[in-house]
């Protein structure tokens, strides 16, 4: 049986998890993975050449992947459309088996030099998100709706990592009211949209707004290509 690359780097992050909690997603915690899994220091940092950084972000999307999962097998044929998105959110942060990991994670992203990776990483899953929800935008809205996802999740997730109500209920009210504001923010921009006197005023940002196209999206499974998701 051929072990990829791919494959050592799950073993890592398998390896670090138990590390994390006590030392972070450090060069510690990335050098004790090592050893545990037996590994040449050269290939692991072949594999991950920004270390713990690179598990930290594996790890990230191994939880969009469960995400992922988890909205392909649910039938949310009877849901409304924000209560899609609300339980999206919701299975991705049930997607964490331990919250210390995450914390670690977001002090590992509040640093300066990680910032944009972890900027990425969210964009990363609420773009996963909206496209399993069958979001066909094809203007600014592409970018609107993610970084408004963006904002909601992040907010619920800090809630979240604090919420020690059972069940988390506290924090999936929280997700809605979350919601609820996007919502009334949509509503009243259609009305804005709609109103005749407004109208020649807004034909212009409209006419802008109609030329933003989402970036095309490669695909991952050509000869060469590698998958970031993965």
């Amino acid at each position: 049986m051929t072990v990829t690359y791919e494959d050592t780097k799950q073993q890592l992050l398998d390896a670090i998890l138990m590390h994390v909690p006590f030392d972070g997603w450090s060069e510690a915690s990335f050098r004790a993975a090592v050893v545990d899994c037996d590994l040449d220091d050269g290939l692991a940092r072949a594999i991950c050449p920004r270390g713990a950084v690179d598990l930290a972000l594996a790890y990230h999307a191994r939880g969009d992947q469960v995400m992922l999962d988890r909205i392909k097998s649910t039938d949310m044929s009877e849901l409304k459309f924000r209560e899609k998105v609300a339980a999206a959110v919701r299975f991705r942060l049930e997607a964490v088996e331990d919250k210390e990991l995450v914390r670690r994670g977001m002090t590992l992203f509040s640093l300066p030099s990680h910032a944009a990776d972890g900027a990425k990483a969210v964009w990363g899953t609420c773009d996963l998100i909206w496209d399993a929800l069958g979001d066909t935008s094809d203007d600014v809205n592409w970018y609107t709706k993610r970084a408004t996802l963006s904002g909601v999740y992040s907010s619920t997730l800090l809630f979240w990592l604090g919420d020690d109500s059972p069940d988390h209920q506290n924090s999936w009210a929280f997700l809605d009211r979350r919601i609820e504001n996007v919502m009334q923010f949509e509503k009243l921009k259609a009305q804005v949209n709609g109103n005749p006197l407004l109208k020649p005023l807004l034909a212009v940002p409209n006419w802008f707004a109609a030329q933003v196209k989402p970036p095309m999206k490669m695909r991952a499974d050509l000869p060469g290509m590698l998958n970031p998701r993965k």
